[in-house]
């Protein structure tokens, strides 16, 4: 009778070993394609981002330039060129700053699969107590 007890809680364990094994296959394979999501994400965006940052960018030297012109009226024209230049390179800091922090780790990050994870090493743990 020992024995077969011995013998069904290899077989028990055995099991347990198979499923868990295939359980994290599972988590890693969804990870991936989380991840492979989070990505095509990131690049459409960035892809936009770009796009529009080269047309705001030929806009955006026509419009210094006239500034500039402007200002010329009523300074030096190098005094003028100097304050519309420093007043773009405060502009561009602060936009590339907010472009940036979206770009940011944390946000791909597969939560999902984390959190998955998680209650799966869990329930594991349950199982082997």
């Amino acid at each position: 009778m020992q024995d077969k007890e011995e013998r069904s809680l290899r077989s028990l364990l055995a099991t347990l070993s198979e499923e868990t094994y295939l359980l994290y296959r599972q988590e890693f394979q969804l990870a991936r394609a989380e991840l492979k999501d989070n990505a095509s994400k990131a690049i459409a965006g960035l892809a936009g981002v770009v796009a529009g940052a080269l047309i705001a960018f030929a806009s955006l030297l026509v419009l210094l330039q006239a500034l500039v012109v402007a200002l010329a009226n009523v300074m030096a024209p190098s005094l003028a060129a100097l304050i519309v230049g420093i007043a773009t390179a405060v502009v561009a800091f602060l936009v590339i700053q907010g472009g940036t922090s979206k770009l940011d780790a944390a946000n791909l990050t597969p939560r999902r699969t984390v959190r998955s994870l998680k209650k799966d090493t869990e329930m594991v743990k349950e199982q082997l107590t």
